[in-house]
């Protein structure tokens, strides 16, 4: 199914004021419903290689799961939407690719990337995530974050260690406790959220959160979401603005109608033709 008349995406991303080039990688592609934003990590350019690698793996493989597999459909094996398994096997393989060539390459080792993607589909989007790569959302004016960090600062705020405001000034917001292509197997996490004509979805690199607070990145959506252009090039100004201490991508998707899956037997039919 094409969902380009049903989402309209816009992408911005940005080497920020202090870092020499860009370990950031995002893809979009709206007629899929795929949207991926990867932060690499590691030294002599490796983050840009291992978050490059992420998304073309990534979006390459979803690009032709999608082509003979319904995402709607039931998984008997998990009694889940098929769609949470198509996202492991992409990030499964994305991840032994990199992994794979941190390990033959000298240059590459210890390279890894945070990452966070959807799959729009049957009014529905599922999320995959690794790290502190991050999904908002702004559903009737209020904006909500649909991921939970993994990093020792997640760990240490739910741990009661410190406070969120102290998490703010906190020296070790970096150190994430989940990654892709660090080790010989991942496990990504998953969620499942409804969808809803007018919903606006955020994926960011942390370069975007951690320079910009949630109240400022609503109000800016707020704003300007009727412009996604303007508004993905606004959040990735203030960032910089701020400061602009690392790189900043951002991927807005919004909802211009609802994208019910086709059923019964002519979808089997035109399923089939393809």
């Amino acid at each position: 199914m094409n969902l380009s008349k049903a989402l309209e995406i816009a992408t911005c991303t940005d080497t920020g004021m202090i870092r020499s080039h860009n370990e950031d990688s995002v893809v979009a592609d709206s007629a899929h419903g795929l949207a991926v934003v990867a932060d690499g990590m590691g030294g002599y350019n490796a983050g840009e290689v291992a978050s490059g690698m992420a998304t073309t793996v990534i979006t390459s493989e979803m690009q032709q799961a999608l082509a003979r597999s319904r995402p709607h459909e039931l998984d008997r094996e998990a009694g889940a939407p098929l769609a949470a398994r198509l996202l492991r096997e992409q990030i499964r393989k994305a991840n032994t690719s990199i992994y794979q060539a941190a390990l033959s390459q000298p240059q590459y080792a210890g390279m890894g990337t945070t990452l966070v993607m959807c799959l729009f589909y049957d009014n529905r989007v599922m999320v995959a995530h690794l790290g502190d790569s991050r999904l908002y959302r702004l559903r009737d004016g209020g904006l909500a974050v649909l991921t939970r960090d993994h990093s020792l600062l997640q760990e240490q705020i739910d741990s009661g260690l410190i406070t969120p405001e102290q998490a703010k000034h906190a020296q070790h917001k970096n150190l994430v406790t989940r990654a892709l292509g660090i080790d010989p197997t991942v496990e990504p996490e998953l969620h499942e959220f409804q969808t809803r004509p007018g919903d606006l979805y955020l994926l960011c690199s942390d370069g975007l959160n951690d320079m910009v607070s949630d109240e400022d990145i609503e109000l800016a959506l707020q704003a300007l979401g009727s412009n996604l252009k303007l508004a993905a090039q606004q959040l990735v100004q203030m960032a910089n603005d701020n400061g602009g201490r690392d790189n900043v991508s951002v991927i807005l998707v919004r909802v211009l109608r609802d994208y019910p899956a086709a059923r019964g037997v002519m979808a089997k039919f035109f399923a089939w033709l393809k």
